[in-house]
């Protein structure tokens, strides 16, 4: 199932089952799962592993050196679960000595052509990536987030779970679970409540969302004076808990 004219390293790991389609370059330390599918005129460079039933499509790069210029060479990582489709062009770096090692991408996620993640980021499961998304180095994204075509994430930012980021937003803060942003730079627009809905959230569930980001966008309380009023909604829902506790690890503010 590997093209004769594809080239793969000796010491790259494939399970039985794996395609690789012709002018696609397999590098060392290279580990990809069951049945996931490598197109034609794709690099897969290591340390990188692959888990199982990935799509790559052609001319993407996965598991190349970071673009980072305090970067030396040393063995850093590029992690993939399963069932994810990267199109054609997308580029995913390893990780760098200044923070885990590993850049990591979980399961379930669809990058569209040209989607950039840059190293060290942390995404999660279920996630879409549109068009020339670019995502800066040390980036965290959350399940089930929605990046809209040619969004651009200033390094260092995270993004909660269900978020939902417009065409063209340019984000530099963080983004609170369930929260729709657009614009450049990016500010909230209400709730994710169709998204929520489609992912089997409870119309009481998504009452008490709104009203925690009525609290914290609408009613003009200090952010220490949101969180108070929060804390106790907080304490009985689990929906809120999870915006809360993402409030309070915040490290580049919220965006606003």
């Amino acid at each position: 199932m590997i093209d004769p004219r594809a080239i793969v390293s000796s010491e790259a790991q494939l399970a039985p089952d794996v395609t690789v389609g012709p002018f696609s370059i397999i590098g060392p330390q290279v580990r990809i799962g069951a049945r996931t599918v490598v197109g034609p005129h794709v690099v897969v460079n290591g340390p990188t592993t692959i888990g199982a039933d990935n799509r790559i499509f052609q001319f993407a790069s996965l598991g190349d050196a970071p673009q980072d210029k305090k970067y030396r060479g040393e063995p850093t990582q590029l992690v993939i679960g399963d069932r994810n489709v990267f199109r054609e062009s997308c580029t995913i770096n390893r990780g760098t000595t200044h923070d885990r090692g590993v850049t990591r991408i979980g399961s379930d996620n669809l990058f569209m052509a040209y989607a950039h993640v840059a190293h060290d980021c942390q995404v999660g499961d279920n996630t879409v990536f549109a068009n020339s998304v670019a995502m800066g180095g040390h980036v965290e994204v959350g399940d089930w987030v929605i990046l809209g075509g040619l969004v651009a994430v200033h390094q260092f930012t995270k993004i909660g779970a269900h978020a939902f980021l417009g065409g063209g937003a340019i984000l530099s803060r963080d983004v609170p679970p369930y929260v729709m942003v657009a614009g450049n730079p990016a500010v909230p627009h209400g709730v994710n409540a169709e998204g929520l809905r489609r992912r089997g959230f409870s119309d009481e569930q998504i009452r008490h969302i709104r009203e925690a980001y009525r609290v914290l966008y609408r009613s003009e309380l200090k952010l220490a004076e949101a969180l108070e009023r929060l804390a106790g909604l907080a304490q009985t829902h689990s929906e809120i808990r999870v915006f809360v506790d993402f409030i309070h690890g915040s490290t580049r503010g919220l965006v606003r």
